[in-house]
């Protein structure tokens, strides 16, 4: 992934390219400013972080289309659409299709940097979030058939000698199997072990359990 964050600008305008470039770069951000929607899709890479500013109203491929573009690729970067007046109902079926945000023409330039840099944060939070989930999948694709047995017990919340009985296998089997878990999934707590299978989706949210350990 391109380590540092880049703020996309999709205008057929070249004035307000220009100015975009300069007013975003004042503040140290990366700035890549684009004159149409294909030529952005030519140039564009999934994995590189940051927000796209996109013009509601474009020649040829306009900015929903170009959401709509990015969404069936499942190119999930964060899209700041710029509108007038009378594309506000757009906008708002833009943000139910999954855009960021919205600025109305005339804004102010501490406004649209203000929502850029938040853009940016959510970004870098959602890539964050989804690395981790994607290293917790890996760590948990390791785990055996009766680990993940196991696992799923232990997250639950049942004791060894429930686990024990229900895999009929003894409870010093099951101590192992736990150590193995532990290993595999990087954790020496419980509390975390289950935190990190639920937030992941690797297994269901547990049920609150009055059995002890």
């Amino acid at each position: 992934m391109c380590a540092e964050p880049t703020v996309f600008v999709v205008d057929d305008d070249e004035a307000v390219r220009e100015s975009l470039r300069f007013l975003i770069g004042s503040i140290g951000l990366r700035v890549e400013a684009y004159s149409s929607p294909t030529e952005f899709i030519d140039a564009y890479r999934p994995d590189r972080a940051g927000c796209l500013i996109l013009d509601m109203r474009l020649p040829g491929l306009s900015g929903l289309q170009l959401q709509e573009h990015l969404r069936q690729r499942a190119m999930d970067l964060p899209i700041i659409f710029v509108t007038g007046h009378g594309d506000v109902p757009m906008a708002v079926s833009a943000l139910k299709a999954g855009a960021f945000d919205f600025i109305e023409k005339p804004y102010s330039d501490q406004q649209l940097l203000d929502r850029v840099q938040h853009c940016i944060s959510e970004d870098t939070r959602r890539r964050r979030d989804y690395a981790e989930r994607a290293a917790l999948r890996e760590r948990f694709s390791l785990l055996t058939p009766r680990e993940r047995q196991v696992l799923e017990r232990v997250v639950a919340g049942k004791p060894n000698k429930i686990i024990a009985r229900e895999l009929s296998i003894s409870g010093k089997t099951v101590e192992v199997h736990r150590a193995r878990v532990m290993e595999k999934m990087q954790t020496n707590s419980l509390a975390n072990l289950v935190s990190m299978c639920v937030n992941a989706g690797l297994v269901e949210n547990p049920s609150p359990s009055s059995e002890g350990a």
